[in-house]
């Protein structure tokens, strides 16, 4: 498939082991965002936490403005910011203004709060979270268009709403929606015709789900009388990869269990099953993740591109901290050093192309050249002898 092009980035929430200084986690985080700029990942998704203990950002908008000034080409999105804890207005007004100091690389990211913890801390109740987010993102949707809004709600009451600022990305800043295996969000993306952001796991059944809420967005967008765009389409999974297998699990070795532990403990959905006691092996086994070569994630993301049923825009790697700085750092750069060509346009066929013609080639053209020279070198002695000789 040698037009396929797939967009590669992170989803950072970002998960910080309780023992580790946080002030140096986010700088580490800060420096994550600057390596994948300088290896061409081309999005980095940044997450709104605020309680647990592990998800130690809370506000997407300030770590991405100060990226923004660390950063050259990487576009910064908010991975997601939860549209309940926020007036619609103020928001809106935030993030075109970061559309602004951004020169059009943010993205806006919205999502009901996947935390609960967060939304208990300020009386929001979890079963009125995605009607709020739906109130709330319709309201968005309308300010970023120009549009001037009076509405009220049990949450929020606006007057005249409009936003004093045009948004710098033309026609609108993109945005998305989160979306795990309820249809909430391919419904609410789909109404918009804005992204979704496929988030929930990469196992067979959450492949499925993640097709069944695509082809919900398609149905949506088409009652709403918007485009599907599959290049709208974000897919969230785990990777981690070393020059061998084994190397790689050895590194996740460094954080894994206490990744699985804080879902277990902390987070709404656990990501092992009770009675699971080795992570990387059940999450490789299961699809969850790649743990491996970059030949094993190039299998993985064919898997998730097959999945797809048509494809996809984007694959979001979650930060996870499961190995050591280093050793994360060179994760990420050989899948943009072998994995990430692959998938984009197959960048290496034509370099590849070139190489095999010339290497048939190469004995016609090497006797051409020899020829050429050893002319040359006579052409040289005739003219030195016709010198001497006058």
């Amino acid at each position: 498939m040698t037009d396929r092009f797939l967009r590669t980035g992170i989803f950072l929430a970002p998960f910080h082991a309780l023992d580790e200084n946080p002030t140096l986690a986010i700088e580490r985080d800060m420096e994550l965002v600057q390596h994948l700029d300088r290896l061409n990942y081309h999005e980095a998704w940044i997450g709104e936490h605020h309680s647990g203990g592990f998800e130690i950002i809370a506000s997407p908008e300030m770590f991405i403005a100060a990226a923004a000034e660390r950063t050259r080409h990487i576009r910064l999105g908010t991975g997601v910011v939860s549209l309940p804890y926020h007036n619609p207005f103020m928001l809106a007004s935030r993030m075109t203004q970061l559309d602004h100091m951004t020169r059009g690389r943010a993205m806006f990211g919205v999502g009901p709060g996947a935390l609960v913890h967060d939304a208990a801390k300020i009386g929001v109740k979890a079963a009125d979270q995605r009607d709020r987010m739906n109130q709330s993102l319709d309201v968005i949707v309308e300010l970023m268009a120009g549009k001037s809004v009076t509405r009220k709600t049990d949450w929020f009451d606006l007057t005249a709403a409009q936003l004093q600022l045009r948004p710098y990305s033309q026609p609108n800043m993109e945005m998305a929606v989160a979306c795990a295996r309820s249809p909430v969000g391919a419904v609410a993306s789909g109404r918009h015709g804005i992204g979704m952001l496929s988030i929930g796991g990469t196992s067979d059944d959450a492949l499925k789900a993640h097709a069944a809420n695509w082809q919900i967005y398609e149905e949506h967008a088409r009652q709403n009388g918007k485009v599907s765009d599959r290049s709208k389409w974000r897919i969230v999974t785990f990777a981690h990869v070393a020059e061998t297998r084994e190397q790689a699990f050895k590194d996740v070795n460094f954080g894994i269990d206490r990744f699985a532990k804080y879902f277990t403990d902390v987070a709404t959905f656990p990501i092992l099953p009770p009675g699971i006691t080795d992570a990387a092996e059940y999450l490789t086994k299961e699809g969850i993740a790649c743990i491996g070569t970059p030949d094993d994630c190039i299998r993985h993301f064919e898997r998730l591109w097959k999945g797809s049923e048509g494809g996809f825009g984007a694959v979001l790697l979650l930060a996870h901290n499961w190995a050591d700085w280093p050793a994360t750092q060179r994760s990420y750069e050989l899948m943009a050093r072998f994995v990430h060509p692959h998938f984009q346009s197959r960048a290496n066929a034509p370099r590849q192309q070139s190489y095999d013609i010339a290497a048939a080639n190469r004995d016609t053209y090497s006797v051409q050249s020899q020829s050429a020279v050893a002319s040359e070198i006579e052409k040289y002695q005739a003219a030195k002898s016709k010198r001497a000789a006058e």
